[in-house]
């Protein structure tokens, strides 16, 4: 009897952990806003399930630092491009990639792997993190920021569109060989995003 009531026991534990972890996966989702290509989203920024393979970890871990610098560029431009296309794209650069750091940020923390941290690394020096597809060096951001008018705005096009030809990449791989459905749809919308971005900044080049 001792035994029946610890099993009981057990499983009334067990079901109670359940019930709590199903509240906290579906609580608190981010919502988006607008995200790269401008047009509104009413999905919630999407929370990791329990299964996940060392694609999407890769994924996270190396999209946030990529993302942080497209930040940085989105700000330089912001407060330094000449055309105002260009700065509205800065904008939504920004409103977009900011909370999916915080989304990715949420998903390594849950599955108990580190959160790259901010500064902690330099563009031209990214150590493990060097093969990162379209990823700035220092000098590269330098230049940048050393620009003015048109000139400025050439540059940052040129640097965003290969920036985000590599996020891209990132995206599909994620697509491909990752687990965590999450992160996969997050890939998803990040490639779609980032490609129409790029037609648009071919675009806007071609008008400079």
């Amino acid at each position: 009897m001792r035994t029946i009531n610890l099993r009981r026991a057990a499983i009334a534990t067990g079901a109670l952990s359940l019930a709590l972890l199903a509240g906290g996966c579906g609580d608190g989702g981010m919502d988006h806003g607008t995200m790269g290509t401008g047009a509104p989203t009413s999905v919630a920024a999407p929370k990791s399930g329990a299964t996940f393979n060392a694609t999407d970890v890769k994924f996270a871990t190396d999209m946030i630092p990529h993302h942080r610098q497209a930040l940085d560029m989105a700000k330089i431009a912001q407060s330094k491009a000449t055309t105002p296309e260009v700065k509205a794209l800065a904008d939504r650069i920004a409103k977009a990639q900011e909370p999916e750091i915080a989304t990715m940020s949420g998903w390594l923390t849950a599955w108990g792997e580190p959160v790259p941290s901010p500064g902690g690394m330099s563009h031209g020096d990214m150590g493990g993190m060097g093969h990162m597809p379209g990823m700035m060096t220092d000098q590269e951001m330098q230049d940048m920021s050393k620009a003015t008018g048109k000139d400025f705005d050439t540059m940052f096009l040129q640097m965003m569109i290969k920036h985000h030809q590599g996020a891209v990449e990132m995206a599909k791989t994620e697509q491909a060989q990752g687990q965590d459905p999450a992160a996969k749809q997050l890939a998803g919308k990040i490639a779609a995003d980032q490609t129409a971005e790029i037609t648009e900044m071919q675009g806007m080049l071609a008008k400079l």
